[in-house]
């Protein structure tokens, strides 16, 4: 019963309170905090004990590596082999919303790698988390700040709506700046590798490092988060439909939400402003996600906006998808995840 667990507090992130959050981090406990993708739930890195109680907090499978988030290089050195390539990519990318997968070291414990060789290091482009990390003194662990498979959070709000009762400080940075998880990038082989896309993109990535070779996302063993499990996922069914024009767009939604409504189905829409614009507003729950297009936005919104079916009595969503190429890599990935069904 949650009158059992631990009160949950959400605190703005002043100097004191950031100070209290670190205390918690040393002493083996959990702590939620902002970054510029998503909110993450953090312990002390090097501590085995309190890393496991991410998974337990979190529901999240053993085998599902963390990602180890840093204040500076010099704590770096202490977990991870520092590759030339990672050297070229620390300087044009962090900090910010990137993910470099090293070789680590006899102090990076086995439960934040899920037992590989391998450790995925992070610059966090937020002040309230680099400041928790300089205060806390340690690399913090940290996942998204969510049950496991449900959309990650780039609110307080959302947090303490997945973790409520089972941690005690929910640091308050506002809404993320990404709204998804930073790009993945392994570069411990002579062509690197993204495991997982984000807003530093494979174009980008190319521009620094030349050839980037791209992962499939449904790996059997995970080498980073978001490879192999259900992520992302809304309380009802998701269809994503994905098409090349926006006429056919609308036709498809149309036809669906006809059908749907044949069926007693009450429909959610997450789509663009245009496309609910076109829609009958009467026959829908509509959740407009930004302008078709501004995929900035759209990133931004998304989790936001899948969890908004959470207080809505949809019981099956439509949603649009975007143009596969740059931010809508990341964008496509999290709704293909997240999806029961995709439509064409």
């Amino acid at each position: 019963m949650l009158s059992l667990l631990m009160k949950t507090e959400i605190l703005l992130p002043t100097r004191e309170n950031i100070k209290r959050a670190a205390k918690l981090i040393r002493a083996g406990e959990l702590v939620a905090f902002p970054t510029e993708t998503v909110y993450g739930l953090g312990a002390d890195g090097l501590n085995s004990t309190a890393c496991k109680k991410i998974f337990t907090a979190k529901g999240r499978p053993s085998d599902n590596p963390l990602i180890l988030h840093f204040a500076n290089l010099a704590q770096v050195e202490r977990a991870a082999k520092i590759l030339p390539a990672a050297e070229k990519l620390f300087a044009a990318f962090c900090p910010g919303p990137l993910t470099i997968i090293l070789p680590k070291t006899k102090f990076v414990p086995d439960a934040v790698t899920g037992g590989l060789a391998t450790v995925g290091v992070r610059f966090p482009d937020n002040d309230v988390a680099r400041a928790l990390i300089k205060a806390a003194d340690c690399p913090i662990a940290a996942p998204s700040a969510n049950l496991s498979g449900r959309p990650s959070p780039t609110t307080p709000q959302a947090v303490y709506n997945d973790l409520r009762g089972k941690i005690e400080i929910i640091l308050n940075g506002g809404n993320c700046q990404f709204g998804v998880e930073s790009t993945i990038v392994d570069v411990t082989s002579p062509v690197a590798e993204i495991l997982r896309p984000g807003a530093v993109t494979k174009e980008m990535l190319e521009e620094i490092l030349g050839e980037i070779k791209v992962a499939p996302s449904n790996a059997a063993k995970p080498r980073a988060p978001g490879m192999k499990y259900t992520h992302y996922a809304p309380k009802v069914p998701l269809t994503l439909i994905e098409t090349s024009t926006p006429d056919e767009l609308e036709k498809i939604f149309r036809r669906e939400i006809k059908n749907l409504r044949a069926e007693n189905k009450s429909v959610g829409v997450m789509a663009s402003h245009e496309l609910i614009n076109n829609l009958d507003a009467e026959k829908i729950f509509p959740v407009p996600y930004g302008r078709r297009g501004d995929l900035k936005s759209i990133a931004a919104n998304l989790y936001e906006s899948l969890r908004t079916f959470d207080d809505l009595p949809a019981q099956i969503i439509l949603a649009e998808g975007v143009d596969d190429n740059g931010l809508g890599v990341a964008i496509m990935n999290r709704l293909r995840k997240a999806a029961t069904l995709i439509k064409a």
